[in-house]
């Protein structure tokens, strides 16, 4: 089944010649079926990129779904043009009336400040509170993900002695959870971060789950044990040249970087790196929209107890 776009998204275009079936809203709109209404909050400052990234993972299963991009009203992002942005995105203010079956919050160029010196901190916790009864199922990514851990769990983070940046191999500790479901015994996957969250404090929390991890890089994926909150810590949606991207951009501007580890073939950065994590970024999310978000979601919202609805 389709994705469905907005009209006119230039992501659009791209995912067409890589064959993913995307259909744009005009003509959704004639389709006899509920569609899921996944709600993706891009804090990532190449905005485009992440939308192609994001589109491409949630296109790729039988569901249909709809998908509403969230800019934050407290902080225009300097890596977009406002036509772009006005054309595709909505403020919370736009959509606080809505309910939706999935939310995506993603990382964002913020993670060595304090969770509250964040200019868009307070506006963002009033969407994940929102979101605790007007969305179904919650999908954090890295800075999104400590945002969360810390927000709704009381897991703050730390900052790592350099920039934990690099393709590593990560392990399951149980299998037969559904987000896992079909995963590899041991398996990799990129991290660009300058800060973690504790093995104890996740372990030990009586909330939380952790369903993956690397010894090299920590906590991997973590999920709370009601599921509606799933945390990854790094970037399963990166392309190939995503780490090589932010790395040739940081030497650019004369920050003290080391080369991505395990990345570039034989650790040259003249080199193409490949995707070997593909297929695990594909299944998370499909698994991630069947279990969590299309078994779990209500039919029709109206049927929901309007009395819990979130109010600021």
């Amino acid at each position: 089944m389709p994705i469905n776009i907005p009209r006119n998204l230039p992501a659009g275009e791209i995912l067409r010649q890589e064959k993913i079936f995307i259909m744009e809203e005009d003509r959704a709109k004639t389709q006899q079926i509920r569609p899921l209404n996944i709600l993706v909050c891009n804090l990532m400052p190449e905005k485009e990129k992440t939308e192609i990234q994001l589109l491409r993972l949630l296109g790729n299963t039988p569901l249909q779904t709809n998908v509403t991009f969230l800019n934050t009203a407290t902080y225009a992002s300097k890596n977009v043009s406002k036509s772009h942005l006005d054309s595709f995105y909505k403020t919370f203010d736009e959509i606080r009336h809505r309910r939706f079956d999935g939310m995506i919050i993603t990382g964002a160029p913020v993670e060595r400040m304090e969770f509250e010196d964040v200019l868009y901190w307070e506006e963002i916790t009033k969407i994940m509170d929102w979101a605790k009864v007007n969305v179904t199922s919650n999908m954090y990514i890295c800075w999104g993900a400590q945002a969360a851990l810390y927000h709704h769990f009381g897991i703050g983070k730390f900052e790592l002695p350099k920039k934990c940046s690099g393709i590593y191999s990560h392990v399951i500790t149980d299998l037969t959870v559904d987000l896992v479901r079909g995963f590899s015994d041991e398996y990799v996957a990129p991290h660009s971060r300058h800060t973690s969250v504790s093995f104890e404090e996740v372990r030990n929390h009586s909330d939380l789950e952790l369903l993956s991890y690397s010894e090299d890089v920590g906590p991997f994926i973590i999920q709370s044990k009601d599921s509606r909150h799933i945390m990854i810590t790094g970037h399963l949606e990166y392309d190939a040249t995503t780490l090589a991207d932010e790395y040739h951009r940081d030497v650019e501007k004369g920050e003290p970087v080391e080369v991505p580890a395990h990345y570039f073939p034989n650790d040259d950065p003249s080199q193409m790196p490949k995707n070997t994590w593909r297929a695990h970024s594909h299944l998370l999310f499909y698994n991630w929209l069947n279990y969590y978000v299309y078994q779990e979601t209500p039919f029709d919202w109206h049927y929901v107890d309007e009395n819990i609805e979130y109010h600021i």
